[in-house]
């Protein structure tokens, strides 16, 4: 663990992302990846595996920016990634459904390895002994950032959840953090934002006001942020050496 900074004054709350920062999706879509894409005759090597990730950046940035649907930014990552695999699946011309059911196949085996990060229950067994009001802020759908929750045993233990769905806009758009900011009815400068995307969870969350800390769980930095921590038992202590 690394802490790297003097103390978070005055912290009324901490809005929480969800996706590597709560709930391990790298690790859940790699088990997804393992067994769906041998269930299509397919290896799941390193180099699909890379292509799959950088498609869903690629295109989910498309979708959190408005300019797709959510089902068409899963389309799109298999008619990037399908063709790599040497699959003759049509995905080029194959109708919306086709490709819906195909993606299917994936999704119930993301879902099923949904799991959360082993520090979260000790963070939350401190931070829900302090007058500390907590929130989750994640770019995704409603229904399926709740499912996720809900599949963790995190429903109800986090403060209310915003997602980019319903509030309209997203990270790393100011409004998403201020949005959330006003429905607290706290400051934007006595909020602490925590997240693993230093561009969404930090740079971003500070430009529209807030405090932020990266929580840089795979070690890729960067090494210069004086908020930096490795693992969610470092949030508690920012949150306690600060009085909050």
């Amino acid at each position: 663990m690394t802490v790297r900074e003097e103390g978070v004054p005055g912290v009324a709350a901490v809005v929480l992302d969800l996706d590597g920062t709560l709930l391990d999706h790298d690790g859940s879509a790699r088990a997804a990846l393992a067994a769906w894409l041998p269930s299509l005759g397919v290896e799941a090597t390193d180099e699909l595996v890379a292509a799959w990730f950088a498609a869903e950046e690629r295109h989910f940035s498309a979708w959190r920016s408005r300019e797709i649907t959510f089902a068409e930014q899963r389309r799109r990552r298999l008619r990037d990634v399908l063709p790599l695999a040497g699959l003759d699946l049509d995905v080029d011309l194959g109708s919306e459904a086709e490709l819906d059911e195909v993606f299917a196949g994936y999704a119930a085996h993301y879902e099923a390895s949904w799991t959360a990060y082993d520090d979260v229950e000790p963070m939350l067994a401190v931070l829900q002994d302090l007058p500390v009001r907590l929130a989750v802020l994640t770019n995704g759908t409603d229904e399926q950032q709740h499912a996720k929750l809900g599949a963790v045993g995190l429903v109800g233990r986090l403060g209310p959840v915003f997602t980019a769905e319903v509030l309209g806009v997203a990270k790393p758009d100011p409004q998403s953090y201020l949005l959330v900011c006003a429905a607290l009815g706290v400051d934007p400068r006595d909020v602490l934002h925590v997240g693993d995307r230093y561009d969404l969870d930090v740079v971003a969350a500070r430009a529209a006001g807030l405090r932020a800390v990266h929580l840089d769980r795979t070690g890729q930095g960067p090494f210069e942020e004086p908020a930096r921590i490795t693992s969610l038992a470092g949030l508690t202590e920012l949150v306690l050496r600060g009085g909050a």
